[in-house]
């Protein structure tokens, strides 16, 4: 589920927070286990990801323990936000530290697009 240009900059800028204040993970497999462990409070993919059966799981995963899920257009500025030198496939929000609030203005205007 693709997300506007002024949302994937919230959520951005709301990796940048979770990473200096809080938790994040990064990578497809420790995004995986913080969502089966109920762990994660947002995740967010790329949509540039190849082959995509990757983060295929991902979405009905999130979906199944409610966890609010936003794909942002490129995994280069995924790995930016995290504060990776490399692109990312996948990052989850454990903690959001002082991105609290922002996480749930974000989680509730994904939750707007989808319907």
């Amino acid at each position: 589920m693709e997300i506007s240009k002024q949302v994937a900059d919230k959520v951005y800028e709301l990796i940048e927070l979770s990473r200096t204040t809080g938790k994040i993970k990064k990578g497809v497999n420790e995004v995986t286990k913080v969502v089966e462990r109920g762990q994660a409070k947002m995740v967010v993919t790329a949509q540039d990801i190849s082959p995509p059966e990757i983060i295929m799981h991902l979405p009905a995963l999130c979906e199944e323990k409610k966890i609010p899920y936003a794909v942002v257009p490129k995994r280069e500025d995924l790995g930016a936000a995290a504060g990776l030198g490399v692109p990312t496939a996948a990052i989850a929000i454990i903690d959001a530290g002082e991105g609290k609030k922002l996480l749930q203005d974000v989680a509730s205007e994904i939750k707007g697009s989808k319907k």
